[in-house]
């Protein structure tokens, strides 16, 4: 093999080495698509001529650790080319809404200020979670969303709660969230 040939397949090795955990990291993410929560709608914000609009789009997904208990949040969607690339940095700007929809049972003993769902925000820097707590003087979980960036943090955050009922006549014992938070 000439050094000419051996420099341009170092090069493509060089190029395939660059790729790999861009490969990986795209492959990763299709790979966690199932645990994404449900896509209820979105609508346009900004109208952009040549590439995608900017979006708020809402999302809805139910509490793992808690059944009964499902959460809706809107979060705003970068639109335009970087926006489409998956390159563009979100704002911080998240609503959240948690309810009862069926009789809540706690599946096992919860860390208060545990996280119920997180969700990255830009490629590297940013990311979303939606963390769970109890109120046990009042029996009531309380839902925070906030976005946190590595280098200087976010205030923007949103809380819901949601009062621990009984679900129909058939449930009658309503289970207390304090027995349940380590």
């Amino acid at each position: 093999m000439s050094s000419r040939a051996v420099t341009k397949f170092n090069s493509g090795l060089s190029r395939l080495a660059l790729l790999l955990p861009v490969l990986f990291t795209f492959s990763f993410c299709a790979a966690r698509a199932a645990d994404e929560p449900d896509l209820i709608f979105r609508r346009s914000t900004v109208f952009k001529l040549m590439s995608p609009n900017d979006k708020l789009a809402t999302y809805g997904i139910d509490d793992p650790e808690v059944e009964g208990v499902a959460c809706h949040f809107t979060v705003p969607e970068k639109g335009g080319f970087k926006g489409w690339l998956g390159l563009a940095e979100q704002v911080s700007d998240i609503s959240l809404a948690c309810r009862q929809i069926g009789p809540i049972r706690f599946k096992h003993k919860l860390e208060q200020a545990d996280d119920m769902f997180r969700q990255r925000r830009s490629m590297f820097f940013k990311k979303m979670q939606i963390v769970r707590g109890c109120d046990a003087k009042r029996n009531v979980l309380v839902y925070m969303v906030y976005s946190d960036k590595l280098i200087e943090g976010s205030p923007k955050n949103s809380t819901s709660t949601v009062p621990i009922m009984p679900w129909g006549a058939a449930d009658s014992s309503v289970q207390k969230c304090g027995d349940f938070i380590q």
